[in-house]
This record gives C-alpha cells, sequence and structure tokens, in this order.
C-alpha cells in the first residue's frame, strides 16, 4: 500500500513542476500558454477525515480536508473564507457535510437576493435552474439535472418528498436538503 504522504508530495512537487514549465514557457513567448495544464491539489485523506470540493464564491475553491464530524461552515473556512460577493443565505451553513460531495456556494444577483430564494434562503424547487440546485449539500451538476428533467417531464413538485422519484436522491439526501428547499 502506498505512503499517502509519499504521494502528497509527489502530487504537489508535479503540480510545482507545470506551472513553473507553463510559467517558463508563457514568459519566452510572452503570452499565456493555452494548452498548459492547470494543476489540481490532490487531498490524501486521512483516515477518518471527509475531502469535499467546495466551489463558487470562496476564496480558495477546491478540494478541502475536514474532520468527521464537519459542516458546511467548516468546509467553506477550509477553503479559506466566503468572499465579498457569497449568499451564505442561500446553503446551511449548519449541514453536515458527507465525504466526496460538491458544495457550491452562490453568489447574491444584482438585487442582493439569489433568483430561486424565497427570502429565506431555501431554494425554490419549481423554478431553480441546474446550476443553482448544486447549491444544495450533495446535489451535483448530474443530480441537479435530473431533478430539471424530472419536473420538465413528470411536472412540478407537490411535496419536497416527490424528490424521491428522482434517481439518485434517497431518504438520507432528501434529509439533508429537507429544510433548503421549498415548493411554493
Amino acid at each position: 500500500m502506498p505512503n499517502p504522504y509519499v504521494a502528497r508530495v509527489a502530487a504537489v512537487v508535479a503540480a510545482i513542476a507545470l506551472v513553473g514549465v507553463a510559467a517558463f514557457g508563457a514568459g519566452r513567448r510572452g503570452v499565456a500558454n493555452p494548452r498548459a495544464v492547470v494543476p489540481v491539489e490532490v487531498v490524501g485523506g486521512s483516515p477518518g477525515s471527509l475531502t469535499v470540493h467546495v466551489a463558487g464564491a470562496v476564496v480558495s475553491p477546491g478540494l478541502v480536508e475536514v474532520g468527521p464530524a464537519a459542516r458546511l461552515a467548516d468546509a467553506v473556512a477550509a477553503a479559506g473564507g466566503a468572499t465579498a460577493d457569497a449568499d451564505l443565505t442561500a446553503v446551511n451553513l449548519a449541514a453536515p457535510v458527507e465525504d466526496g460531495t460538491q458544495v457550491v456556494i452562490p453568489t447574491r444577483s444584482g438585487d442582493g437576493g439569489s433568483s430561486a430564494s424565497p427570502g429565506d434562503g431555501r431554494i425554490r424547487l419549481n423554478q431553480a435552474s441546474a446550476d443553482e440546485l448544486t447549491a444544495l449539500p450533495g446535489i451535483g451538476p448530474v443530480l441537479a439535472r435530473r431533478i430539471t428533467d424530472h419536473r420538465d417531464e413528470v411536472g412540478r413538485f407537490e411535496r419536497v418528498e416527490d424528490l424521491l422519484e428522482v434517481s439518485g436522491i434517497g431518504e438520507r439526501l432528501l434529509t439533508g436538503i429537507r429544510d433548503l428547499v421549498v415548493v411554493p
């Protein structure tokens, strides 16, 4: 079994080398290399820790490692905190995070609120776009698209529990997002 520390060090060294090569090539030509590889930090995942992809309106989007009882607020903090234009009312910072999930922190729209939020931060299931649905914990782009496709094919959600009809949503995920959505 490979040593996770050695693997992490090797990944960091490789990323630094890629950035150096890209910077050297860009400096020689005076323009950025359009084919340069963008390094992604590899998070090793210590025993008992959770790895979460934090995206959107955070200072340092990417993979973060948090403790086993972490909340969304912990993941945002591990990503450097929220940016000034983050709409933290659109997410439940107290929600527990799950290993391997992506969390997207949305930005405020010009009117100060999310177009899918009814004012209390919850997302309207029958109006939210797939992008807006990815702000929910455990809902990535694929599952968000399944929700909007289900809504388009079957019709409006009459109650939050109707999400159980969407492939990929079970009782556990529904419990995690139940208080974050509304069906007007």
